[in-house]
């Protein structure tokens, strides 16, 4: 891995991690194309480079990450049985499903149908009057909080997305898109800030001077990406659905089982 391919994958993962496309399955398949060996360095990588993206989150809502208690109260809850499910299944995960482009390709076929069900589902919804309940963070009821975190705890399986997972179980508890969009975005602040420490505890140490300017390089690029990010999701989502998502996963899943498989 070099250079290049560091910041390769930081622009990936910046574009990726709050869409739901799933940013860990598709920096699996960006390291397959450019034929970057497999290795635990790698794997680090791709977990390590999200808490880039994680700090722009950060950064866009730091007046509601330093003032608003009770908001934090249900992100917190929500990330309990998310921390709990990840810490149980992380060896799992790194040894068999993190680098598996097999597992990637079929997730992204699987959960872009799933979406595009839901969109069509949520549109005769609307169509019958049914309207959102809860258009704020703050209103999101603690139970429905847990829920989410549930939810978002499918996503340690790469290719199935943890934004799209997050954002599927909102909006069938009668969260507005923009409240579940919000809610996945403050969310993934715990859920990455404790897979990436975990992470590093294990193996941060034995990696040399190169590797961890490697690292910074990627962290550094997906930050500056994933602030256009999210400017540009939360103003697409006020008139769009995400059809357009699974009909991407559909394609890019087909794409790559024909590369791969």
């Amino acid at each position: 891995m070099d250079f290049l391919h560091s910041i390769i994958l930081g622009i990936v993962e910046g574009i990726t991690e709050f869409l739901p496309i799933s940013s860990t399955g598709h920096l699996i398949l960006t390291s397959k194309l450019l034929s970057i060996p497999d290795s635990e360095f790698l794997k680090s990588f791709e977990i390590f480079i999200q808490l880039g993206a994680i700090l722009a989150v950060v950064y866009y809502y730091r007046r509601t990450i330093f003032s608003d208690n009770g908001v934090w109260k249900k992100v917190l809850a929500a990330f309990i049985p998310t921390g709990v499910i990840g810490f149980v299944l992380y060896r799992l995960v790194k040894d068999f499903l993190l680098g598996n482009a097999v597992v990637v390709v079929y997730s992204l076929i699987i959960g872009g149908i799933i979406l595009i069900a839901f969109e069509m589902w949520q549109k005769k919804r609307a169509e019958s009057g049914v309207v959102p309940r809860f258009t704020s963070v703050a209103e999101v009821p603690y139970r429905i909080a847990v829920f989410l975190g549930i939810a978002q705890a499918l996503a340690v399986i790469p290719g199935v997305s943890r934004s799209g997972t997050t954002i599927v179980a909102g909006q069938s508890m009668s969260l507005s898109r923009k409240t579940v969009v919000e809610f996945s975005f403050l969310l993934a602040i715990p859920t990455m800030l404790a897979a990436t420490a975990l992470d590093l505890l294990e193996s941060a140490w034995s990696f040399g001077a190169q590797e961890v300017f490697l690292l910074f390089v990627g962290f550094a690029v997906s930050f500056i990406v994933a602030l256009a990010v999210i400017k540009w999701l939360l103003s697409y989502v006020q008139n769009h659905s995400f059809v357009a998502f699974g009909i991407y996963r559909i394609v890019m899943g087909l794409l790559y089982l024909r590369i791969f498989l």
